[in-house]
Formats: C-alpha cells, structure tokens, sequence
C-alpha cells in the first residue's frame, strides 16, 4: 500500500513559524515536526506572503481557500431551482430547508448555506433585486432596532393573562386564539387577525377603523360559527380596540390581556401578522386589495409548511387533529332555500361581505 499523505495542521503551521522566525533551516524544522524536507519546502512556497511572510492563520486561510469550490447552491442547479421556487412562494430559507428535508427523508441544506448565497449575489453583482428572494427584503444581515410602544390602559373587566389556565399556554387544547389588528398607513383602515394557537391557523377580516364596537362584533362573526369546544379563550393586547372584550362573554368566550410592553405573550399572531406584512406591507391601499386577492394570501399562510408543526403547515392539523371534518359536522344539512339563507352564518366560510371568509380547506390528510 502506498503512503497516505496529510497536509499540516494549524498546530504544525504554528511551531513552523515559530522556528523558521528563529533563523531554522528547512531540515530542522522537517525533523522538529517529523516531516519530509520536501513537505516544509512546498508549504513554505505556498502558504507565504510578499509582506507579511509566513503566518500560520494565513496559511491556514490560504489552504481553505484553494479547497473551497463555491457554494453548492451555484453548484448544484436542481437543488437551486427547488430553493427558489420555495422562496418565490414567500417561504423563509428555514422553511424551504424543512420541507426538502421532509420530501427527501435526509438532510439536504441549511438555512445559513441559503442566506450567504442570496448575500453573495448582493455583494458579488450588485444586483439588489435578490434581496426579495428573502421574507423581509433585507439587503443587509443583522436586526434592527425598535423603540416605543404603548403603555397599558385601564379596560373594563381586564383578566390578566396570569390567570389564563395553563393548557392554553403549552398549546395542547383547540379553541385558544389570539387577535390583534394589523394597522395601515391609510386612516380607517385595518385587518382583525385572529391566530388559533393549537394549529396555527390564521383568519382575517377587513375592519373599519380601531373603534371597539366593531371590532367585537367582527370577532363574534368570525368565531361565532365555530363549534364551543374550538372558541374557548382570546388573547389581546392592552389596545382600547379590544375594550368591548366582554360582549364576547355571551358567546361563553373567555378574555384575557397581556402584559403591558409585552406583545411577545400573543406571539402566534405577532408572527402572522409579520408573514402577512411580506405581501401586504403598512403602506398598502387596502381599497385596491380585493377579497379574493386577500382570501389567497390567507390561504397560502395556512398552506405553508412550519417547524412547530412538524413542518406539517396550519391548515393540514386544523383539518387533521382540530376539526375532524370527516367525523362531525358544525350544523346539520339544510335543505332548499332555507341552506341559502343560512349560508351567511352556519360554516366556515360565507361570512357578511364585510369579513373575509376563511379560505378553502384541503380535506382531511390533504397536503397543504
């Protein structure tokens, strides 16, 4: 068998310096590491700078650098063409890599491998339009800072989060929701989010304005049709749009409030809401989105794969594990023209014109 050859290691590299600094010949310095004359030789020609001579971590970055071949995003054309087509779809890189992780039974990439190849178009071509091949349409890597906030508000009948029972917190009970209002540049208008915790399903209804009235009586339209055991609990924040809170006691809803400064408590609906802002960003005109434009941005949120779910996505646990679609029923048949009238009030969809209806669901194991 012939001689397996290795290359120095960053330790080799470091004692090399050290005695070539000290004026050693090459063959000292091959028999202080135990290695061939001819191994230093190559190494020293290699690895060392016009003007700083040899130093290990140059050394150590020069032989990293020879080895690298480019990214494997760039090398690999059909495992590119399956990223983007999972980013054009509004998905995170992190998504994108759970899901070729499920379909593949392996491991394929990582969200980070993702990340430096849309950078390094950036930085390589100057072409900024990649940058919306990310969820945010950052140019830029890091966070931003936020300040303000408001502070908490004195509302009748306020039951503070502390006192919601536990099975809602660690998510193991249907029928928990949170809400909050996705606000715009434009006065008057708004989008009521409700966030079911469990499943992660998401719905939303126009809303004219922050005035709490309205706003109730949305939510009620909204979660009124469900069945008692699937609208249990609500979340808010302290905003006084949600100060009619307890008109939804007759519906035997139960209320609770977060902390104040603390919107991190209702994150499920924070999050959608900050999903929802890649398509429907603060200055949009929400006069110019129709329904159906609005009910399809809806249904690719709940179509979309998530890590808590076993990169399952909303729509496929709310069918599967929450509303049993094949085993019972939210009303009984009707029949004739009675099944008309009542289309506006009995099921999931269908809705008054002023809420968008919940989108359509797959059937029960459907892919989402």
């Amino acid at each position: 068998m012939g001689t397996k050859y290795t290359q120095l290691s960053a330790e080799e590299r470091a004692i090399l310096a050290s005695l070539q600094a000290k004026d050693h010949s090459i063959r000292q310095i091959a028999a202080a590491l135990d290695r061939p004359a001819s191994t230093i030789s190559r190494e020293l020609k290699r690895n060392t700078g016009r003007q700083i001579g040899y130093r290990a971590v140059y050394a150590q970055q020069q032989t990293r650098a020879r080895r690298w071949r480019g990214s494997r995003l760039e090398r690999d054309a059909k495992l590119r063409r399956q990223v983007l087509d999972g980013l054009k779809k509004g998905w995170s890189p992190e998504q994108v890599c759970g899901w070729l992780e499920r379909q593949q039974g392996r491991h394929v990439i990582s969200p980070e491998s993702i990340y430096r190849f849309i950078q390094a178009q950036i930085t390589r071509h100057k072409d900024y339009r990649w940058r919306h091949y990310l969820p945010r349409a950052k140019s830029k890597r890091g966070r931003r800072g936020r300040k303000g906030g408001s502070s908490a508000l004195h509302i009748q009948d306020r039951v503070s989060i502390a006192e919601r029972p536990a099975a809602v917190g660690d998510r193991s009970v249907a029928g928990n929701w949170e809400a909050d209002l996705m606000m715009f540049t434009r006065y008057g208008q708004a989008l009521l989010a409700l966030h079911e915790r469990s499943s992660r399903l998401l719905i939303v209804g126009r809303s004219n304005g922050k005035h709490a009235e309205p706003i109730a009586d949305a939510i009620a339209s909204l979660l009124g049709p469900l069945p008692q055991s699937l609208r249990q609990t609500i979340t808010f924040d302290n905003g006084t749009e949600f100060a009619r809170h307890y008109e939804l006691h007759r519906l035997d809803i139960q209320t609770f409030f977060c902390d104040p400064y603390a919107p991190w408590q209702k994150g499920g609906v924070e999050n959608a809401i900050g999903r929802l802002r890649r398509n429907i960003p603060r200055k949009t005109n929400l006069d110019t989105l129709t329904t159906r434009q609005l009910s399809n941005l809806v249904r690719a949120y709940n179509n979309t794969p998530r890590k808590c779910l076993d990169w399952h996505s909303p729509a496929e646990i709310f069918c599967s594990q929450v509303l049993h679609l094949e085993c019972e029923s939210i009303l009984p048949p009707l029949r004739g023209r009675s099944r008309a009238r009542a289309s506006g009030r009995g099921g999931l969809v269908g809705y008054r014109d002023r809420v968008t209806p919940l989108p359509s669901l797959p059937p029960q194991g459907g892919k989402g």
